[in-house]
Protein backbone atom coordinates (compact mmCIF):
# COMPACT_ATOMS: atom_id res chain seq x y z
CA UNK A 1 0.00 0.00 0.00
CA UNK A 2 2.80 2.36 0.93
CA UNK A 3 4.63 1.51 -2.29
CA UNK A 4 1.60 2.33 -4.44
CA UNK A 5 1.15 5.61 -2.57
CA UNK A 6 4.76 6.61 -3.24
CA UNK A 7 4.42 5.63 -6.91
CA UNK A 8 1.27 7.73 -7.19
CA UNK A 9 3.01 10.70 -5.60
CA UNK A 10 5.93 10.40 -8.04
CA UNK A 11 3.50 10.22 -10.97
CA UNK A 12 1.65 13.30 -9.74
CA UNK A 13 4.92 15.24 -9.44
CA UNK A 14 5.87 14.27 -12.98
CA UNK A 15 2.52 15.40 -14.36
CA UNK A 16 2.83 18.67 -12.43
CA UNK A 17 6.28 19.21 -13.97
CA UNK A 18 4.92 18.57 -17.46
CA UNK A 19 2.06 21.00 -16.89
CA UNK A 20 4.46 23.70 -15.70
CA UNK A 21 6.67 23.08 -18.73
CA UNK A 22 3.71 23.31 -21.10
CA UNK A 23 2.70 26.67 -19.59
CA UNK A 24 6.12 28.18 -20.34
CA UNK A 25 6.28 30.87 -22.98
CA UNK A 26 6.27 29.32 -26.48
CA UNK A 27 7.16 25.91 -25.05
CA UNK A 28 5.22 24.07 -27.80
CA UNK A 29 7.21 25.94 -30.44
CA UNK A 30 10.48 24.99 -28.76
CA UNK A 31 9.43 21.36 -28.44
CA UNK A 32 8.41 21.28 -32.11
CA UNK A 33 11.78 22.75 -33.17
CA UNK A 34 13.69 20.23 -31.06
CA UNK A 35 11.65 17.31 -32.37
CA UNK A 36 12.01 18.48 -35.97
CA UNK A 37 15.77 18.93 -35.56
CA UNK A 38 16.13 15.43 -34.12
CA UNK A 39 14.09 13.92 -36.95
CA UNK A 40 16.08 15.81 -39.59
CA UNK A 41 19.39 14.80 -38.02
CA UNK A 42 18.47 11.13 -37.73
CA UNK A 43 16.81 10.88 -41.16
CA UNK A 44 19.27 13.09 -43.06
CA UNK A 45 20.09 10.38 -45.65
CA UNK A 46 16.38 9.98 -46.40
CA UNK A 47 15.42 13.66 -46.33
CA UNK A 48 18.37 15.04 -48.26
CA UNK A 49 17.38 15.47 -51.94
CA UNK A 50 21.00 15.47 -53.15
CA UNK A 51 24.46 14.41 -52.07
CA UNK A 52 25.66 17.29 -49.84
CA UNK A 53 29.27 16.84 -51.03
CA UNK A 54 28.63 16.45 -54.76
CA UNK A 55 29.89 19.40 -56.79
CA UNK A 56 28.41 20.53 -60.09
CA UNK A 57 30.58 23.31 -61.49
CA UNK A 58 28.13 23.80 -64.35
CA UNK A 59 25.37 24.76 -61.92
CA UNK A 60 27.09 27.11 -59.51
CA UNK A 61 25.18 29.87 -57.67
CA UNK A 62 21.88 28.64 -59.12
CA UNK A 63 18.84 30.26 -57.55
CA UNK A 64 16.09 28.39 -55.71
CA UNK A 65 14.14 26.08 -58.01
CA UNK A 66 12.16 22.84 -57.96
CA UNK A 67 15.43 20.95 -58.35
CA UNK A 68 17.33 22.90 -55.71
CA UNK A 69 14.83 24.37 -53.26
CA UNK A 70 17.44 26.62 -51.59
CA UNK A 71 19.68 26.99 -54.62
CA UNK A 72 23.29 25.91 -54.96
CA UNK A 73 26.53 27.27 -53.55
CA UNK A 74 29.69 28.52 -55.25
CA UNK A 75 30.74 25.00 -56.30
CA UNK A 76 27.30 23.74 -57.27
CA UNK A 77 26.39 21.84 -54.09
CA UNK A 78 22.75 21.73 -53.04
CA UNK A 79 22.25 24.16 -50.14
CA UNK A 80 19.19 22.41 -48.70
CA UNK A 81 21.01 19.08 -48.52
CA UNK A 82 23.94 20.70 -46.76
CA UNK A 83 21.63 22.44 -44.28
CA UNK A 84 19.99 19.09 -43.50
CA UNK A 85 23.31 17.33 -42.93
CA UNK A 86 24.59 20.31 -40.94
CA UNK A 87 21.82 19.68 -38.41
CA UNK A 88 23.67 16.56 -37.30
CA UNK A 89 26.85 18.50 -36.60
CA UNK A 90 25.03 21.21 -34.67
CA UNK A 91 23.08 18.83 -32.46
CA UNK A 92 26.10 16.64 -31.76
CA UNK A 93 28.19 19.69 -30.90
CA UNK A 94 25.48 21.14 -28.66
CA UNK A 95 24.41 18.05 -26.76
CA UNK A 96 27.73 16.19 -26.50
CA UNK A 97 29.80 19.19 -25.41
CA UNK A 98 27.23 20.15 -22.78
CA UNK A 99 27.01 16.52 -21.60
CA UNK A 100 30.80 16.45 -21.22
CA UNK A 101 30.74 19.69 -19.23
CA UNK A 102 27.84 18.42 -17.12
CA UNK A 103 29.62 15.19 -16.14
CA UNK A 104 33.08 16.67 -15.58
CA UNK A 105 31.86 19.88 -13.98
CA UNK A 106 29.38 18.02 -11.80
CA UNK A 107 32.07 15.65 -10.54
CA UNK A 108 34.49 18.50 -9.82
CA UNK A 109 31.80 20.54 -8.08
CA UNK A 110 30.71 17.56 -5.98
CA UNK A 111 34.31 16.91 -4.97
CA UNK A 112 34.98 20.56 -4.16
CA UNK A 113 31.80 21.02 -2.14
CA UNK A 114 32.05 17.77 -0.25
CA UNK A 115 35.81 17.73 0.40
CA UNK A 116 36.03 21.46 1.26
CA UNK A 117 39.27 22.88 2.56
CA UNK A 118 42.30 23.04 0.28
CA UNK A 119 40.70 20.78 -2.35
CA UNK A 120 37.76 23.15 -2.67
CA UNK A 121 40.04 26.17 -2.84
CA UNK A 122 42.30 24.67 -5.51
CA UNK A 123 39.49 23.45 -7.76
CA UNK A 124 37.51 26.66 -7.53
CA UNK A 125 40.54 28.83 -8.28
CA UNK A 126 41.14 26.78 -11.42
CA UNK A 127 37.48 27.22 -12.39
CA UNK A 128 37.75 30.97 -11.72
CA UNK A 129 40.80 31.14 -13.96
CA UNK A 130 38.90 29.47 -16.80
CA UNK A 131 35.89 31.73 -16.27
CA UNK A 132 38.10 34.82 -16.42
CA UNK A 133 38.48 34.31 -20.18
CA UNK A 134 35.62 35.28 -22.52
CA UNK A 135 33.96 32.04 -23.58
CA UNK A 136 34.42 32.47 -27.33
CA UNK A 137 38.03 33.64 -26.97
CA UNK A 138 38.87 30.60 -24.84
CA UNK A 139 37.09 28.29 -27.30
CA UNK A 140 39.08 29.83 -30.16
CA UNK A 141 42.36 29.35 -28.30
CA UNK A 142 41.57 25.75 -27.43
CA UNK A 143 40.38 25.09 -30.97
CA UNK A 144 43.66 26.40 -32.35
CA UNK A 145 45.63 24.15 -29.99
CA UNK A 146 43.49 21.04 -30.48
CA UNK A 147 43.16 21.48 -34.22
CA UNK A 148 40.13 21.90 -36.43
CA UNK A 149 37.49 19.20 -36.53
CA UNK A 150 34.52 17.93 -34.57
CA UNK A 151 36.60 16.34 -31.78
CA UNK A 152 38.47 19.58 -31.14
CA UNK A 153 35.21 21.55 -31.08
CA UNK A 154 33.62 19.16 -28.57
CA UNK A 155 36.60 19.28 -26.22
CA UNK A 156 36.96 23.05 -26.50
CA UNK A 157 33.30 23.71 -25.77
CA UNK A 158 33.29 21.10 -23.00
CA UNK A 159 36.16 22.90 -21.27
CA UNK A 160 34.50 26.29 -21.71
CA UNK A 161 31.23 25.18 -20.07
CA UNK A 162 32.73 22.98 -17.33
CA UNK A 163 33.32 25.80 -14.78
CA UNK A 164 29.66 26.85 -14.93
CA UNK A 165 28.49 23.37 -13.95
CA UNK A 166 31.28 22.94 -11.39
CA UNK A 167 30.38 26.12 -9.53
CA UNK A 168 26.66 25.36 -9.71
CA UNK A 169 27.18 21.85 -8.31
CA UNK A 170 29.46 23.14 -5.56
CA UNK A 171 26.85 25.67 -4.48
CA UNK A 172 24.17 23.00 -4.42
CA UNK A 173 26.37 20.64 -2.40
CA UNK A 174 27.14 23.29 0.19
CA UNK A 175 23.45 24.12 0.55
CA UNK A 176 22.27 20.52 0.69
CA UNK A 177 24.91 19.26 3.15
CA UNK A 178 23.77 21.93 5.62
CA UNK A 179 20.23 20.52 5.79
CA UNK A 180 18.86 18.57 8.72
CA UNK A 181 18.31 15.26 6.92
CA UNK A 182 21.98 15.17 5.90
CA UNK A 183 23.01 15.81 9.51
CA UNK A 184 20.68 13.02 10.56
CA UNK A 185 22.27 10.65 8.04
CA UNK A 186 25.71 11.51 9.40
CA UNK A 187 24.51 10.94 12.98
CA UNK A 188 23.24 7.50 11.99
CA UNK A 189 26.70 6.62 10.71
CA UNK A 190 26.08 6.74 6.96
CA UNK A 191 29.37 6.87 5.03
CA UNK A 192 30.19 9.97 3.02
CA UNK A 193 29.83 8.29 -0.37
CA UNK A 194 26.34 7.07 0.54
CA UNK A 195 25.26 10.54 1.65
CA UNK A 196 26.61 12.02 -1.56
CA UNK A 197 24.93 9.35 -3.73
CA UNK A 198 21.58 9.06 -1.95
CA UNK A 199 20.99 12.58 -0.67
CA UNK A 200 23.21 15.19 -2.32
CA UNK A 201 23.15 14.12 -5.97
CA UNK A 202 19.35 13.62 -6.28
CA UNK A 203 18.69 17.03 -4.75
CA UNK A 204 21.26 18.74 -6.99
CA UNK A 205 20.08 17.12 -10.23
CA UNK A 206 17.28 19.56 -11.11
CA UNK A 207 19.42 22.75 -11.18
CA UNK A 208 22.08 20.95 -13.22
CA UNK A 209 19.53 19.74 -15.76
CA UNK A 210 18.08 23.25 -16.04
CA UNK A 211 21.54 24.71 -16.66
CA UNK A 212 22.30 22.02 -19.25
CA UNK A 213 19.05 22.68 -21.13
CA UNK A 214 19.86 26.39 -21.29
CA UNK A 215 23.46 25.77 -22.39
CA UNK A 216 22.74 23.59 -25.44
CA UNK A 217 21.56 26.49 -27.60
CA UNK A 218 24.63 28.55 -26.74
CA UNK A 219 26.90 25.58 -27.50
CA UNK A 220 25.31 25.23 -30.95
CA UNK A 221 25.87 28.92 -31.56
CA UNK A 222 29.48 28.63 -30.36
CA UNK A 223 30.13 25.69 -32.71
CA UNK A 224 28.77 27.74 -35.62
CA UNK A 225 31.03 30.63 -34.60
CA UNK A 226 34.11 28.39 -34.50
CA UNK A 227 33.24 26.88 -37.88
CA UNK A 228 32.64 30.35 -39.31
CA UNK A 229 36.11 31.40 -38.16
CA UNK A 230 37.70 28.27 -39.65
CA UNK A 231 38.46 26.43 -36.40
CA UNK A 232 35.47 24.12 -36.38
CA UNK A 233 34.16 21.65 -38.92
CA UNK A 234 36.28 21.78 -42.05
CA UNK A 235 35.07 21.71 -45.67
CA UNK A 236 33.73 19.82 -47.45
CA UNK A 237 31.75 18.63 -44.40
CA UNK A 238 28.46 20.47 -43.99
CA UNK A 239 28.27 22.83 -41.01
CA UNK A 240 26.00 25.84 -40.67
CA UNK A 241 28.87 28.09 -39.57
CA UNK A 242 31.22 27.06 -42.37
CA UNK A 243 28.39 27.42 -44.90
CA UNK A 244 27.77 30.99 -43.76
CA UNK A 245 31.49 31.69 -43.97
CA UNK A 246 31.71 30.26 -47.50
CA UNK A 247 28.68 32.26 -48.65
CA UNK A 248 29.52 35.65 -47.17
CA UNK A 249 31.48 36.58 -50.29
CA UNK A 250 28.42 36.01 -52.48
CA UNK A 251 25.76 37.86 -50.46
CA UNK A 252 24.90 40.28 -53.24
CA UNK A 253 24.67 37.82 -56.11
CA UNK A 254 23.53 34.68 -54.25
CA UNK A 255 22.09 35.48 -50.81
CA UNK A 256 20.41 32.05 -50.58
CA UNK A 257 23.78 30.47 -49.75
CA UNK A 258 23.70 32.21 -46.37
CA UNK A 259 19.92 32.39 -45.92
CA UNK A 260 19.43 28.62 -45.52
CA UNK A 261 22.03 27.88 -42.82
CA UNK A 262 21.43 31.25 -41.16
CA UNK A 263 17.69 30.61 -40.83
CA UNK A 264 18.30 27.07 -39.57
CA UNK A 265 20.75 28.33 -36.94
CA UNK A 266 18.38 31.09 -35.84
CA UNK A 267 15.35 28.81 -35.50
CA UNK A 268 17.33 26.08 -33.72
CA UNK A 269 18.86 28.46 -31.16
CA UNK A 270 15.57 30.25 -30.46
CA UNK A 271 13.62 26.99 -30.21
CA UNK A 272 16.14 25.38 -27.85
CA UNK A 273 16.10 28.50 -25.69
CA UNK A 274 12.35 28.08 -25.30
CA UNK A 275 12.90 24.42 -24.40
CA UNK A 276 15.39 25.51 -21.75
CA UNK A 277 12.86 27.99 -20.35
CA UNK A 278 10.25 25.24 -20.19
CA UNK A 279 12.62 22.88 -18.36
CA UNK A 280 13.48 25.64 -15.92
CA UNK A 281 9.80 26.35 -15.22
CA UNK A 282 9.17 22.63 -14.71
CA UNK A 283 12.07 21.91 -12.35
CA UNK A 284 12.91 25.15 -10.55
CA UNK A 285 11.22 24.96 -7.10
CA UNK A 286 11.21 28.74 -6.80
CA UNK A 287 8.80 28.95 -9.75
CA UNK A 288 6.33 26.39 -8.43
CA UNK A 289 2.94 27.58 -7.35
Amino acid sequence: MAGSTRASAVTDRRWDALRRAARARLAPFGAAVLLAALVVALAAPLLSPHDPLKQDLGDTLAGPSLTHWLGTDNVGRDVLSRVIWGTRISLVAGFVSVAMALVVGGALGLLAGYAAGSVDGLLMRVMDAVLSFPALVLALALGAVLGAGLAGVLIALGVVYTPTFARLMRGQVLAITARDYVDAARALGAPGWRIAWRHVLPSATAPMVVQASLSVAFAILAEASLSFLGLGIQPPAASWGSMINAGRGYLQQAPWIVLGPGAALFVAVVGLNFVGDAVRDALDPRLRE
